[in-house]
């Protein structure tokens, strides 16, 4: 088991604790995400207590970049009436991104490799859009699951596949997060594992590990792209879902 590529999943109790059928114990998985979160709000914190530089330092560069990417994001997915809703989706696009970037730290744990972590966000993103929709459409929010101009022979037939399709939305949003995080970990362990192998046996084998060694290099590159990348879907799709949910599309 100790080698399985499986093994950096696991979520360890650190400090057990426990009251009856309650479980609050201290795991990897929650030290990982207090100690991203605590290091992004640090950053944030010293910015707007110092104030910013006219010339950027490195750290400023990078977080107004996202800032403005993820704004321009909103704007031109939602458009003006989402600019409420830029605050949550920031938030959500940070979170994600230091969860996905903090896994690739050596002994860390990457958190949205897992389902319950992804469905969890997703299913905030899905009953917020819910709330929105029924707040702005009341009752009139069930016209997206009949199109208009629909045939009452082919309603019976729509309906349930509209229901359904809007059902699996939060699904696969969780699904497509969870499994490219996963299966992206999972290869650099196998690949890693190869070449310690490779290294351990000596002779030609511990010449030739340099090979899956340069190749474990461009994985961590493209996974570091990915950690990035999947953050922008998953944003980028909670804009569309939140711009259907106003205009009723």
């Amino acid at each position: 088991m100790f080698y399985s590529p499986l093994e950096q999943f696991q979520i360890l109790p650190l400090l057990s604790f426990g009251v009856g059928l309650f479980d609050f114990s201290i795991t990897n998985a929650m030290i990982t995400t207090c100690v991203g979160l605590s290091f992004f709000c640090f950053v944030y914190y010293c910015l707007s207590a110092y104030g910013l530089s006219c010339f950027p330092t490195r750290w400023q560069l990078v977080l107004e970049s996202l800032y403005l990417s993820t704004a321009g994001l909103v704007w031109d997915s939602v458009g003006k009436q989402g600019q409420k809703y830029f605050p949550f989706l920031f938030v959500i696009f940070s979170f994600i991104l230091i969860s996905n970037v903090s896994g690739l730290v050596p002994y860390s744990f990457t958190i949205t490799s897992h389902l319950i972590q992804t469905m969890v966000l997703a299913l905030t993103v899905f009953i917020g859009v819910m709330i929105i929709c029924a707040s702005k459409h009341g009752f009139h929010m069930l016209s997206l699951f009949l199109p208009g101009g629909t045939s009452m022979v082919l309603a019976f037939l729509l309906v349930p596949i509209e229901i359904v399709s809007y059902v699996f939305k939060p699904l696969s949003l969780a699904v497509r997060l969870f499994a490219n995080m996963m299966a992206g970990h999972t290869l650099l362990k196998v690949i890693a594992g190869f070449a310690w192998a490779m290294m351990g046996s000596g002779g030609l084998l511990l010449v030739a590990h340099i090979v899956p060694l340069a190749v474990l290099v461009i994985l961590f590159g493209l996974e570091l792209a990915v950690a990035l990348i999947q953050a922008y879907v998953f944003t980028i799709l909670s804009c569309i879902y939140i711009n259907d949910a106003i205009v009723l599309h």
